[in-house]
This record gives C-alpha cells, structure tokens and sequence, in this order.
C-alpha cells in the first residue's frame, strides 16, 4: 500500500505516526473490497453475485467503507514497521505494545485517507558525561580467617552425624530432636500448640521460640519447662512483646564429628587435591576471585544507579507490564505450578496479584532502566571480543568449576549460551572502560562475610 508519512517523538517513550494515502489508492482499496463481496453475497431479487454494484453500496457501503478502511491501515503500518525494523529505526514500535488511535478514520470516496496512530518505542537514552559520579569501593581482604571458615565448612560437609550417649548434655552445634508445646498460666498444655519430633542445629535459631540458650545443658528425655519473654523488636507477630510458657522434651541429640583437616580430607573433598596445601591453594584462590566479581558487581550496580539519575529515563507503561508479567511467570516456575494457579493461591493467601506486582514495580522499573543505559553504551563503544578471548574464557571457566576444557567447550556449543557469554564478557570489558572514567574512593571497612550480605537483592 502506498502511502506518505510522518513521525515524531512524544513523552513518555511514544511515538506519534501520521500517514496519508493518496485518494486514488485508497479509492482502489475500497472498489476491490466491494467487488470481493459483490461476487459471493446472496441480495434478495439477485442471483448470488450477480446484484450490481450500487446496490451492493446502498445496502452495504457504510460497512465495506470501514473493512477497507482497517485494511488500508493494516497494510500500512506493515509496511511502514517493517522499513523501520530493516533500517533498525529508533522509531520501532515495542512487539509487546498496541498502538492507539484516538478517532477512527473514516474512508470518503474521492478524497485522501488520513490516520494517526501513538505506540510506544524503546526508550533512548545518550551517556556522554561521567562527572560528577564518585564510587565507593568497599575495602575488603582475605585472610586466614576467611580460609578457616571455609575449612570449616568443609569438615561440616564432610561430618560424620552420630548419636550421644544418653548421659550426654546438649550444647551448640548438637541436632537435636524435641517434642514441644505452649502453657496455659496453669501449666496446662494448649493442645493446639503441640508438635512432636521438631529437628533442628542448637544454635542456628531455627526454631520458632528461638529456645537455643535455653535446652543447652538438657540430656535426652529430659523435660524442662520455659517461660520467655520477648522484646518489641521481635519480627514474629506472635511473640512480640509477649511471654510465652513452653514445655520441651528431648526426644533424640546428635552430634557431628568433623573429620581432620589432613591430606586425607583433601583427598576426599576432589580427587585432584593430593595434600591439605593443594586444598588451602585453591580455597584462596576462589576466595580472590569472589571478592574480585562481587567487587565488580557492587561498583557496576552503584555507577549504574548515578547514571539514572544522572539521565532520566521515561518507561513506556507497556514495558513495565511486560517486565512485570515475566517476573510473575518466573515465580510460577520457581513455585514449580502455572500462572493461573498461582493467581488462585495469591488470591487464597488474602492478597492480590496487583498489590505484588505494585512492590516489584520499582525495582523492575530500575533494572529496566539500568538495562536501557547498558545497551546504549554498549552501542557506542563498538565493544568486541575475540575468538581468542572466548577461549581463555573457557580456560578460565574450567579452571574455576573444575571440570574439563572438553566439558565446557560441548557445554557452550549451544550458539545461545555462547552468545550469552560473549555478550556478558563484552559488558564487562565496558565495566573496565567506565571505572577508568569516574572517580572510585575507598570505602568501609568491611569483612569477607559482610561483604556478600544481602546478595540477592
């Protein structure tokens, strides 16, 4: 279909497009609508397909007008988003976004077609001015505390759980089993608080009245009862600012027994580990590369931040709804159910899937926006990677999961994983510029521990 047209930038990430189609054009549209018609229409007094023309539009004109004219429009805008996708237009319109019309055209015969249409585009943004932004780099070392605590951990891996003797008293670290109950202020059980056979590490907090300190020194089949008070900064609704009577019994008490960190350990941990040393060695140097990409992580997420506010973004509401229902769709998979089911067990739960989806507007709004920036940088910096880099990636990767080259060359096979990784490396090496382009401060003091506190925000 032939046509003219304009377009325009609006508020909002929205484009505004105007086109026009010459009166002839739009008039043939119309005579090849009417004559489709004119062949397969049944008018009483006719046989089918052969009542004329005029009175086919007497009776149906009005209706064949508006078909042609929605035709017109379709073609049109096929063709014009089309062109704007060849010539990658700043001008695309998003794939998730229909466009709006704020009057329906009306086709007259004779005189030229005219519509106007408002969709929403990818928003654009220009990053050219670094100053102003300082990141604070937290100061962080690893050291042999760092090294023990993961020692540790292996040893707990690698425990061997057994039972206490019966005369054994419980103390930190024990698996306990208890059976449990709350009291009335007569020292009679709540039946409805009773449960049995509860497990859990002394210690570790995770029990519902948080009871640790209290059974330290109880042995197995001993019963002790509990009163506790709670403070008003107790997260627990039910136990803030409230006294509770609690009746426990030792049902079963178990204790780990780590094994010695020596050679033989090492051994058992990977077989590629032939003594203790060439255990530490590796710790260390994973414990380096942890600190060096949450490093990395904490100084990308924090630039990225001074440069939303340092160039406002404005989302196209179709693209926060977009975002939005993905994420929903990705908490039905974590929750391992379908979307629909998880409507049903939201709605059951007393809340909406509007209210959830209203909290995670802003961070989703924030990443959208930090995404968009990103990208455009990525555009203006003509950032590539070599096929020699992608192999000392993979070098680099085998290294670090421990398993062969072989392994992850097959593993990266896949084109999309590949070029999930290029690009992710291609990012980095954008980090690498940026960092050179702003003013990084040492920051707090921080420990190893701390530093990876609340990564999952």
């Amino acid at each position: 279909m032939k046509s003219s047209h304009t377009v325009s930038k609006k508020e909002a990430s929205q484009a505004s497009l105007a086109v026009t189609v010459k009166a002839a054009d739009a008039e043939g549209k119309y005579t090849e609508t009417l004559q489709k018609y004119a062949k397969s229409i049944q008018i009483p007094g006719f046989r089918k397909g052969k009542a004329p023309l005029s009175v086919l539009e007497n009776k149906y004109g009005e209706s064949l007008k508006a078909e042609a004219a929605a035709e017109i429009i379709d073609a049109c805008l096929e063709d014009i988003f089309t062109k704007f996708d060849e010539e990658k237009s700043e001008y695309r319109p998003l794939a998730y976004a229909q466009p709006q019309m704020d009057s329906v055209p009306e086709l007259k015969i004779g005189e030229d077609f005219s519509f106007e249409i408002r969709y929403d585009i990818m928003p654009s943004v220009k990053v050219t001015d670094f100053s102003g932004i300082t990141i604070k780099e937290p100061q962080v070392s690893v050291g042999e505390a760092e090294l023990k605590e993961e020692l540790k951990a292996i040893q707990e891996r690698n425990a061997m759980v057994v039972d206490k003797k019966d005369d054994a008293k419980a103390k930190k670290d024990d698996i306990v089993t208890i059976n449990y109950c709350e009291l009335d202020e007569k020292g009679n059980a709540l039946e409805d608080t009773k449960r049995e056979g509860f497990v859990f590490t002394i210690g570790s907090g995770q029990n519902i009245y948080k009871i640790d300190n209290e059974i330290i020194g109880m042995k197995k089949g001993e019963t002790k009862d509990i009163t506790k008070t709670y403070d008003d900064k107790e997260e627990d609704p039910d136990l803030k600012g409230k006294t509770k009577h609690i009746r426990v019994t030792i049902d079963g008490l178990k204790e780990r027994n780590l094994p010695e960190l020596d050679d033989e350990l090492a051994q058992d941990v990977h077989e590629k580990y032939k003594t203790l040393e060439d255990l530490k060695t590796d710790i260390r140097k994973n414990l380096d590369t942890a600190l060096e990409n949450r490093l990395r992580e904490l100084k990308s997420n924090d630039l990225i931040e001074q440069l939303i506010e340092k160039y406002p973004i404005e989302l196209p509401q179709s693209m926060i709804a977009a975002e939005l229902e993905s994420r929903w769709r990705m908490m039905a998979q974590q929750f391992q159910t379908t979307v629909e089911q998880l409507d049903k067990m939201v709605a059951s739960s007393g809340q909406t899937k509007e209210a959830m989806l209203n909290q995670m507007s802003g961070d989703s709004e924030k990443m959208l926006k930090g995404r968009i920036i990103v990208e455009s940088l990525l555009k203006d910096s003509d950032i590539s990677i070599s096929a020699e880099e992608v192999d000392a990636e993979f070098e680099k990767i085998a290294e670090g999961a421990g398993i062969s080259l072989d392994e992850v060359k097959k593993h990266y096979a896949d084109p999309h994983r590949k070029e999930y990784l290029i690009d992710d490396m291609k990012e980095q090496k954008l980090y690498k510029d940026l960092f050179t382009k702003v003013k990084i401060i040492k920051g707090d003091k921080l420990t190893f521990a701390a530093l990876f506190e609340n990564t999952a925000e």
